[in-house]
């Protein structure tokens, strides 16, 4: 079918920018134009890439979950290193996002993705033949490394090369496969355990990962890097080279990319200090607290839900006579997990659906309100025994990990990666991770010593306080993406409006 385009032909001489081109939208023969964007091979590779490291970070982290038991009984564990354990793969991602994610803005997107799948590979192996509860703990943290950097990095090397029209609900679902990953990794535990039933199998769960992850390594030498960072550098010539071969199509269009070369650089500083002053304080602590607060429901429950549910369930690996038992315990307990972890998966097709047409701040909101009340149910199970106790934990966890996966689990992580200009978009992004990561390395290593101390009721009736001083502070510090060109961010800051495609810039064919 023929197509052709309303393109000025002029317009190609006074240049335009990264994203305009990225947007433009071919007409048909009778001037009507395509409804979407046609995306190429190139940005669906990239997209795939990155989808594999959120995919790899939800099968790491909540594996352990299932793991924890069989590492707790093979190293004589307590609560306090029972709670290192579990808080040691997310201090990883916290120093990762901090300071390896930061220097994507400084080496470029496409050198960190890469370098943070090779950490992830090397920790991963070393992991599965640990000799020792240290060694353990040293191994987890370098992975969490590698995951930290992936937070940023995965977000911008998407969002900097899809169109606007779709960059909301792209990047939730490449961020949807934390969620496949959590259930996958609890299901790949269920099927080591069921295989090979003994007090190592922890060790196969992690090592099933290692050759998917090189495959996605060897992937990622072969995506393009970030023209809009590549432009925001100074480096015009490579941006446009690295357009040209992000849109290369057919039939083919643009015809040829001519950045513009009198666009003026982003105004402000360009270092840390830029997140806290005047034009990005306000984007900063939306991207930041919100995700904090959130992190401290989502990785305790994610994480701990085995365990809970052990105890719930009766099954509780403390109280087992011998290793069978605590493997059967554990089976039972991961049975349960996968069944809860599922609404992880409803949850975030229902935010890549909705993030587009309802926009990021109202479902954040509605998800952080929608996190208290399903705690709130959970919380209920202390008084009663029996089924009805169990049923009212296994409703109010699943209810819980449908509004965090549609609300502020998906939309934080969306909103960070929106918010700031291109030149510290990459800072910005992992500053906030890491600030979240703060949240979720607490509660993983306060939680089975709080669920010891004062009991799982009133660790649940903190849980929803947090749940809803996050939508508090969503709607106090309000900035709405949706739709928004990173252009228009990168310009004007939180002040930006949104911009749509204008009907300049439709493809030229």
């Amino acid at each position: 079918m023929q197509q052709h385009s309303t393109h000025p032909s002029h317009e190609p001489a006074l240049g335009r920018t990264v994203q305009s081109y990225i947007d433009e939208r071919p007409s048909w023969p009778d001037g009507t134009p395509v409804p979407v964007t046609p995306m190429t091979t190139m940005q669906w590779r990239i997209w795939g890439l990155a989808a594999a490291g959120k995919f790899f970070e939800g099968l790491v982290v909540f594996m352990t979950g299932v793991a924890m038991p069989l590492i707790a009984n093979e190293f004589g564990l307590g609560a306090v290193e029972h709670g290192v354990v579990g808080a040691a793969s997310l201090a990883g991602i916290l120093v990762g996002a901090l300071l390896l994610g930061g220097l994507a803005d400084q080496f470029g997107r496409k050198l960190m993705f890469i370098v943070e799948m090779v950490l992830f590979i090397i920790f991963l192996m070393l992991l599965s033949v640990a000799p020792s509860y240290v060694w353990l703990v040293i191994f987890l943290f370098g992975i969490g490394l590698a995951l930290g950097c992936d937070y940023p990095t995965a977000h911008l090397i998407i969002s900097e090369s899809i169109p606007t029209s779709a960059r909301g609900r792209l990047v939730l679902g490449a961020f949807a496969f934390q969620a496949v990953g959590a259930l996958v990794g609890t299901g790949v535990g269920y099927v080591v355990l069921t295989f090979d039933p003994d007090v190592t199998a922890w060790r196969w769960m992690y090592a099933a990962a290692i050759i998917p992850a090189m495959i996605v390594l060897a992937g990622r030498f072969f995506v393009t890097e970030s023209a809009p960072w590549l432009f925001a550098r100074g480096r015009k010539h490579e941006a446009e080279r690295e357009t040209a071969r992000l849109l290369q199509r057919k039939p083919t269009y643009p015809k040829k990319v001519v950045l513009s070369a009198t666009r003026q650089v982003e105004a402000g500083a360009s270092g840390w200090k830029a997140l806290f002053d005047r034009r990005n304080r306000r984007a900063t602590i939306l991207a930041s607290v919100p995700w904090f607060l959130q992190d401290l429901s989502t990785y305790g429950i994610g994480i701990f839900t085995p365990t809970i549910l052990a105890a719930a369930l009766g099954h509780d690996s403390g109280n087992a006579r011998n290793i069978a038992e605590i493997i059967q315990n554990d089976i039972g307990a991961a049975e349960g997990a996968a069944m809860i972890d599922v609404l992880l998966i409803v949850g975030i097709i229902f935010a890549v659906a909705l993030a587009d047409r309802v926009g990021r701040v109202p479902l954040q909101i509605l998800g952080f309100i929608g996190c208290a009340a399903g705690l709130l149910i959970a919380s209920f199970s202390a008084y009663y025994d029996g089924t009805m106790g169990t049923a009212l934990i296994f409703i109010g966890f699943m209810m819980f990990n449908f509004m965090t996966n549609l609300g502020p689990n998906a939309q934080t992580y969306l909103l960070a990666g929106e918010v700031f200009p291109t030149a510290i978009r990459g800072k910005g992004a992992g500053f906030a991770a890491a600030f979240a990561k703060m949240g979720a390395v607490l509660t993983a290593f306060g939680f089975p010593i709080l669920l010891a101390s004062i009991g799982q009721q009133a660790l649940l009736y903190g849980l929803v306080v947090m749940s809803l001083l996050g939508a508090a502070v969503t709607w106090w510090f309000r900035i709405e993406t949706t739709g928004v060109s990173l252009d228009a961010v990168g310009t004007h800051g939180h002040h930006a409006a949104k911009a749509p495609v204008p009907d300049s810039a439709i493809a030229e064919l």
